[in-house]
């Protein structure tokens, strides 16, 4: 998954809600994330790329 881009739906940072919904497999998914750096905060909206991820259904993102 690592280069996919993703677009912000649910703040993502220190925060209870993280969550990016990231085109893949030829539609657009949901997943949990968290930000590459444990202080950054991507606002909803914000164009992102997954750094990595986690099982089940987390992935490690930065801004674009």
């Amino acid at each position: 998954m690592a280069g996919l881009i993703g677009r912000v739906t649910g703040t993502v940072g220190p925060g209870p809600v993280r969550e990016v919904m990231v085109r893949i497999r030829g539609g657009a998914e949901h997943f949990l994330a968290h930000p590459a750096s444990a202080k950054e905060r991507i606002e909803v909206g914000t164009v992102v790329t997954v750094l990595g991820n986690l099982p089940p259904r987390m992935v490690k993102l930065t801004s674009v």
